[in-house]
């Protein structure tokens, strides 16, 4: 067998995972493309085998929870569902989405394995798997040094607490920065 680590890019499956009602998840449309599958494909094989999918391991986004994964993806060419065409009043017909998207939880994806029956699906379950323990990893160190942070800040004196504060900083979740979009018109440049 070829080398696992070689299927799919690490980062890639690591930009897949996302915190969806405090649980870290997959899309059905990343999960797809991983396995090399349309994504009607993989559902079909989930509905099939729906008594393998509890709510913990899968659950299909609520309207809103789409509309601000893409408003932070920034794909806004997806077709509404029809549920989201008949409150606009549209009757999109290109390509796109008809239904909101499923979420697969990390049992949710370690079942797949179990209804999509080809090497790959398997191969790249083991990644996803592995993916997830990383995760899981990195976030159980940060909560330890946040702990050895706290303990620390309590044995020394206030005059370290800017210390303390800039590691802090450190710690979280960098920022997005906001990218302004148009032309910016030079004094020089005016008519």
């Amino acid at each position: 067998m070829a080398n696992d680590t070689a299927l799919i890019p690490v980062e890639r499956i690591d930009r897949a995972i996302l915190v969806l009602r405090g649980q870290k998840v997959i899309l059905d449309t990343e999960l797809a493309a991983l396995y090399e599958v349309e994504t009607k494909m993989l559902n079909r094989a989930v509905k099939r085998n729906s008594e393998r999918f509890p709510a913990d391991f899968m659950f299909q986004l609520t309207k809103e929870e789409y509309d601000v994964l893409r408003c932070h993806s920034g794909t806004s060419n997806v077709k509404p569902s029809p549920a989201q065409r008949s409150q606009s009043g549209t009757s999109e017909s290109r390509g796109g989405r008809r239904y909101l998207p499923y979420a697969f939880t990390e049992q949710g994806v370690a079942m797949l394995s179990s209804v999509l029956h080809s090497e790959r699906a398997v191969r790249v379950n083991i990644e996803i798997m592995r993916a997830f323990v990383r995760l899981r990893r990195m976030l159980q160190a940060n909560a330890e040094l946040s702990l050895q942070l706290d303990a620390l800040e309590k044995r020394y004196d206030h005059q370290f607490k800017i210390v303390f504060d800039a590691i802090r900083e450190l710690m979280e979740k960098p920022k997005a920065k906001e990218r302004r979009i148009g032309f910016r018109q030079t004094e020089g440049s005016k008519k």
